[in-house]
């Protein structure tokens, strides 16, 4: 069943990820050039945070 947890939260991040950089672009009022690095270290730390939460709650940790 944590799989399908993992699974689950790992698609609403990456969306969520993406919302997150498109509005900072917006409140910067240009599209960055390194875009994919900022979107890989707001997807990596929700990542982190959310996967150890999973863990703890379903009981393995």
């Amino acid at each position: 069943m944590q799989i399908v947890y993992f699974t689950l939260v790992a698609a609403v991040l990456y969306l969520l990820a993406n919302w997150i950089v498109e509005r900072i672009e917006v409140a910067a009022g240009r599209r960055f050039q390194y875009r994919s690095l900022l979107f890989f270290g707001i997807l990596l730390t929700l990542a982190l945070v959310s996967f150890h939460l999973i863990r703890t709650y379903t009981g393995n940790s």
